[in-house]
This record gives C-alpha cells, sequence and structure tokens, in this order.
C-alpha cells in the first residue's frame, strides 16, 4: 500500500476487528462507500447493531473531532443509534487498551 496514513488506518482496523473476533464479539470490517459509508467494521450484537469508526493519527484531538463527524453520518447510513470512535492509541498495538468514544446520547448504557 503506498499511502502510509491508509496502510496505518488498514492495520488498525484490522487489529480490532481480530480482538473482536478473540473477545467473542461477532464483527465483520466494511467496505469503503464514500457518502454512503457505514462505518468501518460493524459489531453485531443481540439487541442492536454497533457502527464503529476506527482512527489511527498522530493527532488524536483532530482524530476525534473528524471522526465524531464521520460516525454520526455513517450511523444514519447504517440505520443505528449506537455508534463509537475507537482511537489507536500511541504506544501500544493492544486494541484493548485503545479509546473508544461516543456521545451520550448515543450510548446503549446511559443515552439511548
Amino acid at each position: 500500500m503506498s499511502n502510509p496514513s491508509k496502510a496505518r488506518g488498514t492495520a488498525a482496523e484490522t487489529a480490532l476487528l481480530r480482538w473482536c473476533g478473540t473477545n467473542g464479539k461477532d464483527a465483520r470490517r466494511n467496505p469503503p462507500a464514500g457518502r454512503y459509508d457505514v462505518g468501518d467494521l460493524t459489531v453485531f450484537l443481540e439487541d442492536f447493531d454497533v457502527c464503529v469508526e476506527v482512527k489511527s493519527w498522530k493527532d488524536q484531538a483532530a482524530a476525534m473531532r473528524a471522526g465524531i463527524a464521520e460516525l454520526d453520518a455513517e450511523m444514519h447510513n447504517a440505520g443505528t443509534t449506537h455508534g463509537v470512535l475507537v482511537l489507536k492509541r500511541k504506544g501500544t498495538t493492544d486494541p484493548g487498551e485503545w479509546y473508544a468514544i461516543r456521545k451520550v446520547k448515543n450510548d446503549p448504557e446511559i443515552g439511548s
């Protein structure tokens, strides 16, 4: 892959997908779909699906701003009210140690 940023993102998505599988979650990686994108991953839970946007950026504040904006559109496209932005944490390759960010209204425990 000639684009280092794309390669970093693909590696992060793949790592998170594998982590989900290892931890008993049914998940799939979604192909890019432009303005109809439904997120990088979908995690299938018993009662609902979760739209997942993954960012592996050096500037994590910028990744959070861009990721939340993308996530809102992707959740709409996916037809779900449940979504999470996952930021790869600098210094670790373990997705279990990465950051999961969502709006309160989109949190299944305290929001919708």
